[in-house]
């Protein structure tokens, strides 16, 4: 069998790309240095890296893939780690007809392709990429730098040696909060947390809703990172003892991406969140967000009507948000003027008037609400009722002819009301402006490439109350231990919503003036046919979207 040297050696004279002499040149530069033939090509400027890869990718008979212009599948990078993607010079960008898509600098390297295969389990289709290409995608896409690890560590031990402190504008330094920010948008990541402890710094990114331990750090780098995460969030660096909150902007793919810092005093140093805010527009339907047929008409026939107050509840997290964009998507006409006061805008939507909220100047959910109302809207939404004047203010809207949406933050659908009189609105004026409530919850849904069927215990599904009429028939499903490639080894991969929809009854409308508790406007709810969230996630798990484990996360008993 030829080797690696002897086929470049035919396919470049083949196709004129060097001379005889040219090539009899590089290949007494090759033996000299031990270099590769191709890398020998590029040094001497015979050959460009992107020609020479187009070209063996046409010999061969493959694609030749431009990884400066290939949108890579973050999901397939995570089949092979590092160490398999630096040693064999390719880097996994695609999952296609069930096949791994595997960028490399040399494709006739049969055993790469059969380490690759054995040890992700998928049949490979191997493309061609230029070999810096496929090296600098390695670099932005696989875990933090350890080489930026190392480079800021040693400029931190350089700064405690000579006694500076608070030095933040050190290349390495910023290298590696760069290379964390990035890595955390490709994983498609919510926060990022940068956790002291006694001996070490956690990096975690919440993926999904849940936290995932990145990499372990040395303490004294700590200090750098934070204060670096300062300067551009525009922090005081010298206040370590109090909590701070920023925010900064970038540009990532060609979307605007808002990050709120929030930093927060411990015992082992000041932990940092960064929340990371997609504010490209965005089209939400409805229909994807998870909602089963009968909860969907239900809020759907409460957002259409006229006026009347629409409340969104769950904890922080919950995608609250997310519903109501999704929501004013649909209610978005020409024929309408909406606007929202939100903290902050999390996304951007085109031809509604979106007014970001700022104490320091004085412009508060309620002072913005006041003045909006001056505009004529026929649609509001309010980031959410926190005090009792943007409680009065948005009834009080509902019940003069607006559509008000906003979110509150309780357990589940009936405790809204109660909390709204205990914020100081009257409760005939509950009762007569809010149309509907919906709770919600988000969990993870279960991969479908590897999830697991299984035979549940009965008495546990009886314990939590899981409904039992169709059992006989019925295949549950849970989350493989180990995952897979394509859900990066957590069994898990996207998220769904839970939801609990409530409208306003003439029977609950007479308990909301009663002052009733949450319980007792819940079972006339539930006799009036409410569907818990709790049941809503049970539909799922029947379904295979999800989990009983991921359900009980979110739900209480």
């Amino acid at each position: 069998m030829p080797s690696a040297t002897d086929r470049l050696s035919q396919i470049l004279l083949k196709n004129k790309v060097v001379t005889e002499d040219q090539l009899a040149r590089a290949l007494l530069r090759q033996k000299e240095t031990g270099a590769s033939l191709g890398r020998v090509l590029l040094e001497l400027g015979m050959v460009k890296e992107n020609q020479l890869a187009e070209l063996i990718a046409k010999e061969l008979g493959l694609e030749y893939v431009d990884l400066l212009e290939y949108k890579i599948n973050i999901q397939a990078t995570t089949s092979i780690d590092e160490a398999m993607a630096r040693r064999y010079n390719c880097i996994p960008i695609d999952f296609q007809d069930g096949k791994l898509v595997v960028a490399m600098a040399d494709p006739t390297n049969i055993y790469a392709l059969d380490d690759i295969r054995l040890s992700t389990g998928y049949e490979v289709k191997p493309v061609v990429s230029a070999r810096d290409d496929i090296l600098n995608a390695i670099q932005r896409y696989y875990h933090l730098d350890t080489d930026v690890v190392e480079a800021v560590l040693q400029e931190r031990q350089e700064e405690e040696a000579e006694g500076i402190s608070g030095v933040v504008d050190d290349t390495p330094l910023v290298r590696f909060t760069t290379t964390m920010v990035a890595e955390a948008i490709n994983r498609g990541a919510s926060d990022i947390h940068i956790d002291p402890r006694e001996n070490e710094v956690l990096i975690r990114y919440r993926i999904d809703g849940v936290c995932q331990e990145i990499k372990r750090l040395p303490k004294n780098i700590h200090d750098g990172i934070v204060s670096r995460i300062k300067i551009i969030s525009d922090l005081n660096i010298a206040e370590r003892r109090v909590p701070q909150d920023g925010h900064f902007a970038m540009v990532s793919q060609g979307k605007s991406i808002d990050f709120r810092v929030a930093v927060l005093p411990t015992v082992y140093g000041e932990k940092v969140v960064m929340r990371i805010l997609d504010k490209s527009s965005i089209l939400l339907r409805l229909e994807d967000l998870g909602f089963l047929p009968e909860a969907l008409e239900k809020y759907r026939q409460a957002f259409m009507k006229p006026h009347g107050a629409l409340l969104v509840t769950g904890p922080t997290g919950s995608g609250k948000s997310t519903s109501l964009y999704a929501t004013l998507n649909v209610l978005n006409t020409e024929h309408k003027n909406i606007t929202t006061v939100e903290d902050p805008v999390e996304y951007r939507l085109a031809g509604i008037n979106q007014v970001q909220v700022n104490p320091k100047a004085g412009l508060t959910f309620a002072n913005a609400l006041r003045n909006i109302l001056r505009t004529s809207p026929d649609i509001l939404m309010v980031g959410e009722i926190r005090d009792r004047e943007t409680a009065k203010t948005a009834i009080e809207a509902a019940l003069t002819g607006h559509l008000v949406l906003s979110t509150l933050h309780t357990n589940d659908a009936p405790s809204a009301l109660p909390r709204l009189i205990e914020m100081g609105v009257e409760a005939f004026l509950v009762s007569s402006a809010i149309n509907c409530v919906m709770a919600q919850r988000l969990v993870r849904k279960l991969c479908p490439n590897c999830k697991v069927p299984y035979e549940p215990d009965l008495e546990v599904l009886k314990a939590l109350q899981f409904p039992l009429d169709d059992m006989d028939e019925l295949v549950l499903y849970k989350a493989n231990e180990n995952g897979c490639s394509r859900c990066g080894g957590t069994g898990y991969k996207g998220r769904i919503g839970l939801y609990e929809v409530m409208p306003m009854s003439d029977e609950i409308k007479k308990l909301t003036v009663k002052e009733a508790s949450a319980t007792t406007i819940m079972k006339q709810a539930k006799e009036e046919g409410l569907i818990t969230m709790r049941d809503d996630g049970f539909t799922k798990v029947k379904m295979g979207i999800t989990s009983i484990e991921e359900v009980m996360r979110v739900v209480a008993i």
